[in-house]
């Protein structure tokens, strides 16, 4: 077995807050293998949806994620407006699935009204306080925006001061910071 084969890949800071009339998904830039960065800017949050006003992260194997990241935008075609039963029906499937079962991922996903974690397991898991955080360095950010939380600042400035802190703190984790938000007052249609 080389050298290589026995590293594992790391990477991914994933945050979500959600305060206000706003919520905002932020993923770090950072992928490593072993010791070694291998890329520095990739982009780990998308928006997706007819409108585009569903805002996914996601954390762990690349093309494991795109894999779900494609099957999600499939049941919310599905199911147009229906975040929550997509991501049920996508998680129904990830458990019982046996090619889905080995993909090696777990996503953010958030609209409007609602943020979930989907895990392998089968889980659609809905935070009490809003906030989300996955991937090498997610217990660091999550942490970090706990605490900013009740301050005064809006979801996208806790969300870079979290992710700014994980990074200073997590070697897989970097500065170079992908964001996407839901602003409720400029959203409206």
């Amino acid at each position: 077995m080389s050298d290589q084969s026995q590293q594992s890949w790391h990477g991914t800071t994933i945050l979500s807050v959600r305060k206000g009339n706003q919520v905002v998904i932020a993923g770090d830039g950072q992928v490593s293998l072993g010791q070694t960065v291998i890329k520095g800017n990739a982009r780990k949050v998308r928006r997706i949806g007819q409108k585009q006003d569903i805002i996914v992260g996601f954390a762990g194997a690349t093309a494991d994620a795109f894999t779900l990241l494609e099957r999600l935008e499939a049941k919310l075609e599905r199911h147009p407006g229906q975040t929550m039963r997509a991501c049920v029906e996508l998680a129904k499937d990830w458990r019982t699935d046996r090619y889905l079962r080995r993909l090696e991922a777990m996503m953010a996903v958030v609209d409007r009204d609602i943020s979930l974690v989907l895990t392998g397991m089968g889980d659609v898991l809905e935070p009490e306080d809003g906030i989300i955080a996955i991937g090498s360095g997610g217990n660091y950010a999550l942490s970090a925006a706990r605490a900013l939380i009740d301050q005064d600042m809006d979801a996208e400035e806790i969300a870079r001061r979290a992710m700014k802190i994980a990074g200073e703190i997590c070697v897989y984790t970097n500065g170079s910071i992908t964001l996407e938000k839901i602003d409720e007052a400029k959203d409206v249609a």
